[in-house]
């Protein structure tokens, strides 16, 4: 098994050997854990249960892919340990700081500063160059970026040459690079991107997620990334695969072929 890779718990005997890991060792620093979560929309009989009893660690440092069905509660997971929807039941941390123990003035404060997004759509203002999107996130909490960390992430990513330009004279792979740029620029504790190459081209798709695995491998981010898509799961450390609202397995170095053989298992043939 791949040290610190993700950890389920509640699995029962099939699991037991993956809870050797020390479950709170991977989020301490800069992870994510869950610990019996439980999210329902509704209530009565219109009631429908997304997250069903979900422990789950996404480690400090790594690149742990979330994949599943339509409907098998992906984002929603994504959503609750980001801190952007409230847990039903159970408990969400980030680092050592359980979400549900803050008032909304701290948790609007822990995911400007603690947590990076990077979505499908690549949520940049059209009217800012480069530069001032990927700065935006420090503009609004009124703070300066690191300017050695800045030209770090602005060489990685190799962006030299675009700052100056706005989101319509950048290609979309340029585009999703000054928003990984911005993600990272904080120095969040744990980067999630939603479906991030959904509306690339397979090569510039590659390309991102080359990048969001040289974050890891480089700069010692921790990724937790939602996709459909075998071939970007086979970027990452570790493949956490939901159904209806639980965990069904977890695999560790994954690839392309072995994750397309997981879900048409659990009936997603795409």
């Amino acid at each position: 098994m791949v040290e610190g890779a993700a950890t389920i718990l509640g699995m029962g005997n099939a699991a037991e050997a993956r809870r050797t890991i020390n479950e709170d060792a991977g989020a301490a620093k800069g992870g994510a854990r869950t610990v019996h979560l439980t999210k329902v929309y509704g209530s009565g009989d219109m009631a429908v249960r997304a997250l069903d009893d979900v422990s789950v660690v996404l480690p400090d440092g790594r690149f742990t892919a979330i994949m599943g069905p339509s409907g098998a509660g992906k984002s929603t997971l994504m959503h609750c340990v980001a801190g952007l929807e409230d847990a039903t039941s159970g408990q969400v941390f980030v680092g050592d700081q359980e979400l549900g123990a803050l008032s909304d003035r701290r948790l609007t404060r822990l995911r400007r500063e603690r947590i990076g997004f990077v979505f499908q759509a690549f949520n940049l203002l059209p009217t800012l160059t480069a530069r001032d999107n990927i700065l935006l996130p420090m503009t609004l909490a009124g703070t300066s970026p690191d300017a050695e960390w800045l030209d770090t992430v602005v060489r990685v990513l190799k962006l030299g040459d675009r700052l100056s330009h706005r989101p319509s004279e950048m290609s979309g792979g340029q585009q999703q690079r000054v928003a990984l740029a911005r993600a990272l620029v904080t120095r969040p504790q744990i980067i999630f991107a939603d479906e991030p190459t959904g509306n690339l081209d397979s090569r510039t798709g590659g390309e991102v997620l080359a990048l969001l695995r040289g974050a890891v491998d480089d700069l010692g981010q921790t990724v937790a990334m939602v996709t459909h898509d075998p071939s970007a799961a086979g970027h990452a450390d570790s493949v956490v695969f939901l159904a209806d609202g639980r965990i069904v397995d977890v695999m560790d170095a994954p690839t392309a072929g072995r994750v397309l053989d997981r879900m048409r298992g659990l009936g997603d043939h795409r």
